[in-house]
């Protein structure tokens, strides 16, 4: 990494050492500066940072990562910012609208000026600020500035644009509102505050979304506001040289002029609980309890937040008692989360735990509330304080993996102060921080008329939750029985055993990709078995298997035990499962490895096989296919019940690789212990390493895993999908606010085939995943307005509202194509985008792709593949990867097979693999009976706007309203949520 200019030219005023001609200098004396009261910066990468004269701040790091770029724009406007009365979610919409083109790059030519600088990228909303973000490589850098700037400065939209996007909001909000938790979320901040925006989510009230098309006046008055260079920071990361690119930025952002509007936030009035409330959930759900505190401001330079995330640390992680208590002993909840928000004004600090059964509600409300006391009355023990700084240090640095990475984390920060600083700040307050301290916060914040407590469950009340226990009573009994503290030293830890083993040494399959400059290291146990060998009757064996040995225990540490040693180390061991593949894996600070992998290893190579560990996660794999899935994700069910329509039961690929309920809940500990001896052997394993490792450790690993059998390779024989001769569809039958579509049919091409390439680059101009340049996402989501986005796959694509790169280790015989639509608001119009997607594939088909497309999707994949493959953990997962396709190093397989691609041998490759019949549909929807009308008598669907539209589209519309999709009565299948997966 080059030593360039300095960590803020450390307590100069930014503008002067942003715009003095002696930079460097500056910088210097601010590097060699040799304050030992000052604790070392957490963020230590040298950076650039100016304010120009309009106001806008720029701050530039340069990095050694070769040839990416980030750039974070970061608006402070948030739904904080919504004071008018009706006018929730302008910040959010903003977030869409700022995608809507301008008077030079209209949104057409934005779209393709990103393409062919194979940018990714994408924007949020939160409470105080809205975030954009570009990663791309650097020859685009100054382009990308420049037409940023256009947006931001020259923003242009008509009312029809306005009012189309207004509609595709309120999809949005009908896709996020299927999770049952996001309504409890929304009315706990209801019911916390009456005055501030804060009691609204990002996502506004409903029924201000409804009155958005309305408000296009307010729209352009809010825009007017907010969009203005005082209230912006632009963050460019990556390999950049920073003086040309502060001088790129003040080319075309220095005109921008700024503003003068200061909005009136109102200030809450001291809470005045506490307040309880529940709600009934229609759908299928587990019960949930959400516990809402008033929390504080964010400010660096003082102890409140800090202290509220080492309580959140200490009190309430995979490594707490209480979480002991109620996960792994009672089993009453399956899940304990926290989330304790950075924010400009006070708002909530949330405790949430999804419970096995409601008869458990009153029972674990007593358990968090007397935890909360004890956080208000107990000194916690000093190495327990030290530890969890430790913590939080390490899991900042594993998040500085790649110039996205640290683009992501300044953008988090700089909206406080619009300076990397209040990183360092923090956690300078973080060192300073002691348990009375931490005692004294929570006292004042943990406090009776503070507390807001939603539970949700599908009954209309939960028993034992008409008498709550008051936190200040729990606390003033212990305050008035407390007695002298000691503090504790924690015991030595166990010494594990060591693992011989007698016999000639078994070659161990290792990857391994060493990096003398990275601070983290990578280690990805890949075991070539997964779902695909998962016996008849026994579905879900694989993933139990997996989950016992990162969630079990081993036979000398209890999983308490090991969440507490790796607690400090900010790390864990985690498995991930498909069809073929098992990944069991972890990253550490390269200080940390030797005690990673004692854990670690004793997990993987010496399991526990405790019978309570086995119930414990046995009942978590069922609730995340019951719950997590079916009940609470309508997008990733009606994903995954596509894949098992298509291979149908009986095939390797028939079931989801969760399992099925019945098969899950008849698997025995023998049965899981049976899939560890026969499928985890030497030879069956494949070890990826990367990073900052030390000499020796490959042949320790290596050494160690000789207490395994030998074993042989699994390979299965994975026959082709069924064939499918029509058109058939399933539709599941649900409670939920939106329609989720999914429909596709098996190809025979997978990654290394010859014509893979090809294939993939036709995905792409169809319908890249999260990208505004896909075809079909400019045709139902940008002219429509129809709902969040449209994607098409060649792959194996999990958890896609998640992710925005896919994920590694998926590798699989077979594939699917795929198209996903997500939500719509209700039949008619998912009968509309559906015809849409069919129109627009038949159309590929048989058009093909045009020249000027072909070149611009080449283009874009050839820069895209190296944002696809950036960062330590990915590279080393496509490593993985590439042995298993045997493709050779991923960039470079894409790369060339990019450049031999001729448009010719595209639309051929399109017409040999693609069709626009005999496919499987899967709808997921309120209304099934009426859908199954709809689909066998092929009714039409026609849509309407709420604004102009021009002739053309119409005409296509009415095109598109009747055409046939051609599923007959008899292929058309009504199944109830809660039989899905059984």
């Amino acid at each position: 990494m080059k030593l360039h200019f300095a960590g803020l030219c450390a307590g100069l005023l930014v503008s002067a050492c942003g715009e003095s001609e002696d930079i460097e200098d500056l910088a210097h004396r601010a590097l060699v500066s040799d304050d030992a009261a000052v604790s070392a910066p957490v963020f230590d990468m040298p950076y650039l940072m100016s304010e120009l004269d309009n106001g806008l701040r720029v701050i530039i790091v340069e990095t050694d990562y070769p040839d990416i770029v980030d750039m974070q724009i970061s608006v402070q406007a948030g739904s904080r910012n919504e004071v008018e009365e009706g006018k929730s979610g302008f910040a959010h919409f903003f977030e869409h609208m700022m995608f809507r083109g301008t008077e030079k790059y209209s949104s057409e030519l934005y779209s393709d000026t990103l393409k062919k600088a194979g940018a990714a990228t994408n924007a949020f909303t939160t409470d105080d600020f809205t975030n954009f973000y570009l990663t791309f490589t650097k020859p685009d850098l100054e382009k990308l500035i420049e037409v940023e700037a256009d947006r931001f400065q020259n923003l242009k939209y008509t009312e029809s644009d306005f009012r189309t996007e207004a509609l595709a909001i309120k999809g949005e909000y009908l896709k996020n509102f299927s999770n049952p938790t996001n309504q409890a979320f929304e009315r706990t901040r209801a019911l916390a505050f009456n005055v501030h925006p804060y009691s609204h989510t990002t996502m506004g009230f409903i029924e201000d979304i409804e009155a958005m098309p309305e408000q296009f006046d307010y729209a352009t008055m809010f825009f007017d506001r907010w969009y203005r260079p005082q209230n912006v920071t632009l963050v460019i990361v990556g390999d950049v040289d920073a003086k040309r690119t502060l001088s790129l930025v003040r080319k075309y952002w220095g005109a921008w002029e700024r503003g003068s509007f200061v909005a009136d936030i109102p200030a809450e009035p001291a809470p005045a609980g506490p307040q309880y409330e529940h709600l009934q959930w229609d759908g299928e759900t587990q019960p949930w309890l959400f516990f809402g505190f008033r929390s504080p401001a964010f400010v660096a330079t003082q102890k409140d937040m800090p202290a509220m995330s080492v309580i959140s640390s200490i009190y309430f992680s995979d490594s707490s008692d209480l979480y002991e208590q109620l996960v792994i002993d009672d089993q009453y909840a399956d899940l304990l989360l926290t989330d304790f928000p950075m924010n400009r004004d006070p708002n909530l600090n949330l405790i949430y735990v999804r419970l096995t059964d409601e008869a458990h509600a009153a029972a674990v409300t007593d358990a968090v509330l007397a935890t909360l006391a004890e956080a208000r009355t107990q000194l916690i023990d000093a190495e327990k304080l030290q530890q969890t700084k430790s913590r939080l240090r390490y899991r900042f640095t594993a998040n500085l993996g790649s110039a996205g990475d640290i683009g992501s984390m300044l953008a988090q920060f700089v909206p406080f102060e619009r300076t990397p600083e209040t990183v360092n700040q923090m956690y300078r307050t973080f060192d300073v921080l002691d348990a009375n301290d931490v005692r004294d916060i929570a006292d004042q914040y943990f406090r009776d008329d503070s507390r807001v407590l939603v539970s949700l469950s599908r009954s209309a009340s939960l028993r034992g939750m008409d008498d709550i226990a008051s936190v200040d009573a729990l606390a003033a009994v212990r305050k008035r029985d407390a007695i002298p503290q000691e503090t504790a030293n924690s015991a030595e830890p166990k010494e594990d055993e060591r693992f011989d083993a007698s016999g000639e040494a078994v070659p161990v399959s290792v990857i391994a990709q060493p990096s003398v400059s990275s601070p983290l290291v990578d280690v990805a146990v890949l075991v070539h078995a997964g779902a695909a060998m998962d016996p008849p009757g026994k579905k879900g064996l694989a993933a139990l298997t997996a989950a016992m040995l990162t969630d079990g225990g081993s036979a000398r540490w209890s999983i308490q035990e090991i969440n507490a040693a790796m607690y400090p180390i900010a790390s864990g061991f985690e498995s991930h499962i498909d069809k073929e593949m098992t990944r069991l894996a972890g990253q550490v600070h390269k200080d940390n490895l030797e005690t990673w992998y004692r854990y670690a290893r004793s997990q993987l190579l010496n399991p526990g096989w405790h019978r309570q560990d086995f119930e414990r996660v046995t009942t978590q794999l069922e609730n995340s296919l019951r719950t997590g899935l079916i009940a609470n994700n309508d997008e990733e069910l009606g994903k995954e019940l596509l894949y098992s329509r298509i291979y149908a039961e009986g095939h390797p690929y028939g079931a989801p690789n969760l399992g099925k309920s019945q098969d899950i809940a008849s698997l025995t500990l023998d049965d899981v212990k049976d899939f560890y001896r026969d499928h985890y052997t030497i030879n069956n394993i494949t070890v990826g390493i990367a990073g900052g490792y030390p000499e020796g450790f490959v042949a320790q690993l290596s050494k160690d895993m000789q207490v395994l059998p030998a074993g042989e390779r699994d390979r299965i024989d994975v026959a082709r999908a069924p064939e499918i001769s029509r058109n058939a569809a399933t539709i599941v039958q649900k409670e939920t606010p939106a329609v989720a579509v999914s429909f596709g049919f098996p190809i025979d091409l997978t990654r290394g085939d010859s014509d893979w390439v090809a294939l993939w680059l036709a995905r792409s101009y169809l319908g890249e995943h999260r990208s505004e340049n896909s075809h079909l996402y400019q045709r139902i989501r940008e002219l429509r307005g129809m709902n969040y986005g449209d994607y098409a796959y060649i792959e194996y694509f999990p958890d896609g509202m998640y992710r925005s790169s896919p994920d590694t280790n998926l590798g699989r015989q077979q594939q699917i194509f795929q198209i996903w639509l997500r939500p719509l608001r209700n039949n008619n119009d998912a009968l509309f985008a559906t015809r849409t997607a069919v129109f627009e594939l038949h159309k590929l088909v048989r058009e093909g792709m045009s020249e000027a497309d072909f070149e611009a999707t080449r283009s874009f994949l050839s820069k895209f593949v190296s944002l696809m493959t950036d960062g330590q953990t990915r590279q080393l997962g496509y490593a993985l990867d590439n042995q298993y396709y045997e493709t050779g190093e991923f960039a470079r397989y894409v790369r060339d097979g990019l450049a031999s691609l001729t448009l010719a041998d595209v639309n051929r490759v399109i017409r040999e693999n693609l069709g626009a019949e005999n496919m499987q549909f899967v709808f997921v929807t309120r209304n099934a009976e009426d859908l199954q009308q709809r689909l066998a008598s092929d009714q039409p669907s026609p849509i309407s706007y709420d604004a102009e539209k021009p002739d053309e589209l119409l005409a296509e519309d009415r095109a598109i309203e009747a055409l046939p999709l051609d599923i007959e009565a008899e292929d058309i299948a009504i199944i109830p949520a809660e039989r899905v997966f059984q």
